[in-house]
């Protein structure tokens, strides 16, 4: 069974979702969106438990990771420890590059 992208190793997918999931977490967190869409979500979010979360890239990372690692791992085991370590790679690039406050 071939899972993945396509012919590149498994190390190359596991990157480009990091990375993907980190710039995802990054934008919603983060910035005003394309057309201000992102802060329009903010603003309708606002004083729902929905609001903290939207606006934490850290947690945005562990929700959006599941779609990639669901999609690219061979099974619930492989999915679950790729998640992890999805949503922990995207939080690695955002303490290293984010904003300090």
């Amino acid at each position: 069974m071939v899972l993945g992208f396509g012919p590149e190793p498994p190390w190359f997918e596991a990157v480009l979702s990091v990375l993907g999931v980190w710039r995802l977490a990054r934008l919603v967190a983060r910035e005003r969106g394309p057309f201000d869409l992102v802060s329009r979500l903010h603003v309708a979010a606002a004083g729902t438990p929905l609001a903290d979360g939207l606006a934490c890239a850290h947690c945005l990372g562990v929700w959006l990771a599941v779609l990639p690692a669901a999609l690219l791992a061979p099974g619930w085991a492989g999915g679950l420890l790729l998640w992890l370590a999805l949503a922990g790679g995207a939080s690695a690039i955002e303490l290293a590059l984010g904003e300090r406050s």
